[in-house]
This record gives C-alpha cells, structure tokens and sequence, in this order.
C-alpha cells in the first residue's frame, strides 16, 4: 500500500503538524475532532471532514491517533461511534502516536483484532512541537511486521526514523524508557544548576561549557538553558511528563525491575504538581523549593 486513505483524530499542537505534513505530502486525508473549528486549518489545507471517529474509520485504509491519555484513546477507539464500531475494519490499521500504557496498549490491540479484525500499531513519538513542525519527529513503533508495513508510508511524512521495537505495546514501552531517560536528566540539570548558582558561578553559561562533552544532550542545550533562563513557556503542562514518568515507574514493577531512579523522578515530578508548578510543564523538577503566589 503506496499511497493510503489516511484518518487523522487529534488535531493538537503535535498532531495538527503531524496531519499538515500528510496533506503537503498529498495524501487523501479525513480529519474528525470534538469540534469542527479545532479542525479548521487541515480543512483548509484539503482534509475531508468526517461526522465520527467510525464515520473517519469507514473512509480510510490507516486511521492515526494523537490525543492525550488512556481515557481520550479508549474513548475514541470503543466509545459511542467509536473506530471499532465502524463496519469492515478487517485488514485495516490502527496507529496510536499517543503516549499511553504499554499493557492497556496491548489489552486493546487484542480486542480491536478480535472483534474487528482491524490491526494496532503504536508508535509515540519523541522530538516535542518543534520536530513535529519540521517533520523530524522520532517514532518508536510496536505491532506486527504486515501492519507496521501499511503504517509506514504515512508515518514517513512526518518522523525522521521510524524503529520497530517488537510485538504490540513495544512502542510505548520505548517510550516510556524515553521518558525516564529525559525526566532523569532534567532533574539532573537542576540540581546542576542550582549548585552552581549557589556557589556563585555563572549557571547561565553552564550549557556552553558542557556543549560537546559526555554530559552534553539536547535536553541539556534545550531544556537546560530555559532552566537557566526561567523560561517556563511549554505548551504541556507537568501532569503530562508526571503521567510518561508514571507509566515507566508502574512498568519497572510490573516487570520486577529494580529501578530507583526512575521512582525518584516520579516522586519529583508528583512533588512539583503538589507545590503548584503545574505551569512549568516539563521542567518543573527546576521550581521545587520555590513559593507559589
């Protein structure tokens, strides 16, 4: 399948790209959102509206998902009008790009295929806003090889590398490993850049100073400098980073591994929402301590 009928549902600020970058590339693309104007611009651009999520599923070969938690994919998927209640679905696929439980991933791949016959292939992304908006996103797939080979082509559009990580579920599981990797580093850097405030250094110019070395990353060159700059403008609030840390952490004990760290920066994270940093999105470990107004 050269070429696929596309369905987007999640038109936000990384799905809204995620979909411009399908109708630029020329793909027939149905576009369905809890409200027609969250629509508007792949509209605009040539996307065909669709009345349902099953509506969406009947029009379309690959049906792609970019919503925001286990309820709002359950919802979509089983819901009143949801995909799975969309006529001839069998040999269809699924891709889900939200960021959600790898066993609830792989509990509902099982039911979509049993009772529709239509395939799951997740594959959350790393890159934020900014690799969505290039089209150089990072994919991290999980799902059979026939299904993952449908999903291909569209996923194309807008990730840079696209990885088959293993059976269904595999892909949130990576993502969830992603996620850890992150959240440990953006604690890591705050507490850099708190020592080196406090011993009076420059903090500010501590990205420069590492730039190019083993303790180099883009969280480092990106997030670190907003730290240092008291930029707290992400789109996300916290809640999103504490749900991704939260995943890893439940899948360290369901799996029996040992893994203090990332119940560390759970308990980090968890910490910053209760003193009221919820506005600071991913790098909220950096206001821990600070009085809210």
């Amino acid at each position: 399948m050269d070429r696929p009928r596309i369905g987007f549902i999640g038109l936000g600020t990384m799905g809204g790209a995620m979909c411009g970058h399908l109708l630029a590339r020329g793909f027939e693309v149905s576009v369905w959102a809890r409200s027609r104007e969250r629509a508007a611009s792949a509209l605009r651009s040539g996307g065909a509206w669709a009345d349902s999520p099953a509506a969406l599923a009947s029009s379309v070969d690959v049906v792609t998902l970019c919503v925001s938690n286990d309820a709002a994919v359950g919802d979509v998927v089983f819901g009143p009008a949801g995909i799975a209640t969309a006529p001839a679905l069998a040999g269809k696929v699924l891709i889900d790009h939200s960021t959600i439980h790898p066993v609830t991933t792989r509990d509902w791949a099982a039911r979509l295929r049993a009772d529709t016959g239509m395939g799951w292939v997740d594959a959350p992304v790393s890159g934020g806003p900014g690799g969505a908006a290039r089209g150089e996103l990072i994919a991290m797939a999980g799902g059979g090889a026939a299904d993952f080979d449908k999903a291909r082509p569209g996923m194309e559009a807008y990730a840079k590398r696209i990885t088959l990580m293993g059976p269904v579920g595999s892909g949130q599981a990576t993502k969830a490993c992603n996620q850890l990797i992150i959240g440990a580093e953006i604690c890591a850097i705050a507490e850099a850049l708190k020592l080196a405030g406090n011993f009076g250094m420059n903090a500010a110019a501590l990205a420069d100073a590492l730039k190019g070395g083993w303790a180099d990353s883009p969280v480092l060159q990106d997030h670190g400098r907003r730290m240092a700059a008291a930029d707290y403008s992400d789109p996300a609030d916290a809640s999103m980073m504490a749900k991704d840390v939260a995943i890893a952490a439940d899948m360290g004990r369901r799996t029996g591994t040992a893994m203090p760290v990332t119940d560390l920066v759970d308990s980090l994270y968890r910490r910053a929402i209760d003193e009221g940093h919820l506005d600071a999105g991913q790098i909220a470990p950096m206001r821990l301590g600070e009085k809210t107004s």
